[in-house]
């Protein structure tokens, strides 16, 4: 990244509620775009796409809302568009140049979808839509799949207390999602302090990396860390505090753990890393207690339809605790 403030990853929402909220979406896509390393053009086609998505929101959505961030995986910028329905009854039809229902040209999504590197969109009625542009300054081709993120700061806050990130060493994949006590600047220190640890030792074992963060957080106010491996076959869950694992399958019972009771830099319970079966087809989500918990009691058929690349901001968006920072990172299972 091109600057330090992306060293924690934070998304971006604009509730689009009024049609001026397009224009403030596109505004902040072009300035995001630049501080993810879109050179040339990209970010003046960023801000475009954001435009095309947040207005069809504004047309078309319920309750819809824009969300910026850096890609989880690989450099460059995402664009994710999120409502509550209607949904879309053919949405590959939606993609189609000349087609609309609101009298307009009908070349949004097209439009949309020949700028991104990679655009895709889910949609069912009357559940609603998620559409997610991944914008990068190399040639269109296929990015980094079957990863996503969403990192939303507590509502009125200019920082966010949690932090997230994504690792990835051939066909192994480390998350890490840290929750860092309340909220605000102290929140985000001790965040950012777990993060760079995070970074240095990704691919030592998870109980190394915890104990690793535990000296780390030591004069900070600590923070509740949860950290994810997937192999082929399997996922290493250790956690300590408020951060759950949710295994979903569209055809098996969902699972779910817990984080041990404790606060990383202050009391560290002993250390263990328990391992679930993961299929192929199923999806690992990493999250803080700023997602509520009761989505994974009973997943909807809208969540388990949705792939790991956009589930997060689903979840965030319709389970996002306002006055706490929320965190989800998913990750496809590894055939």
């Amino acid at each position: 990244m091109t600057s330090e403030a992306w060293d924690r990853p934070v998304t971006v929402e604009t509730r689009i509620d009024h049609y001026s909220a397009v224009h403030l979406a596109a505004t902040r896509a072009r300035s995001l775009g630049t501080r993810c390393g879109l050179g040339g053009s990209l970010p003046d086609q960023a801000a475009a796409v954001a435009s095309e998505l947040a207005s069809n929101l504004d047309k078309y959505a319920r309750e819809g809302s824009v969300y910026l961030q850096a890609l989880p995986l690989g450099e460059g910028l995402e664009i994710l568009a999120v409502d509550r329905g209607p949904g879309m009854a053919d949405p590959r039809r939606c993609l189609t140049d000349g087609y609309t229902t609101a009298g307009s040209l009908g070349t949004g999504l097209g439009a949309v979808q020949r700028i991104a590197t990679d655009f895709r969109i889910n949609s069912t009625v009357p559940d609603g839509t998620v559409a997610a542009a991944r914008i990068t300054g190399g040639q269109h081709r296929p990015l980094p799949s079957g990863a996503g993120m969403v990192c939303l700061p507590a509502a009125g806050e200019d920082v966010c207390g949690d932090s997230a990130a994504i690792h990835e060493n051939g066909h192994i994949r480390t998350a890490l999602v840290i929750d860092g006590l309340g909220h605000g600047e102290a929140a985000a220190h001790a965040a950012g302090r777990g993060l760079r640890v995070f970074h240095d030792h990704c691919d030592d074992p998870l109980e190394q990396i915890m104990q690793r963060m535990h000296h780390a957080l030591r004069h900070t106010r600590g923070a509740a860390v949860g950290l994810v491996r997937i192999a082929p076959g399997t996922a290493d869950f250790c956690a300590v505090g408020n951060i759950r694992l949710c295994v979903l399958s569209p055809q098996r019972p969902h699972r779910q753990l817990d984080g041990r009771p404790g606060i990383v830099g202050w009391n560290l319970p002993t250390v263990q890393t328990r391992t679930a079966t993961v299929a192929a087809d199923e999806t690992t989500v990493l999250y803080s207690d700023g997602i509520e918990a009761r989505w994974a009691r009973q997943p909807s058929a809208y969540f388990l339809g949705l792939p790991a690349e956009v589930l997060p901001v689903a979840l965030g968006h319709r389970h996002r605790r306002l006055r706490d920072d929320a965190t989800a990172v998913s990750l496809a299972g590894v055939a």
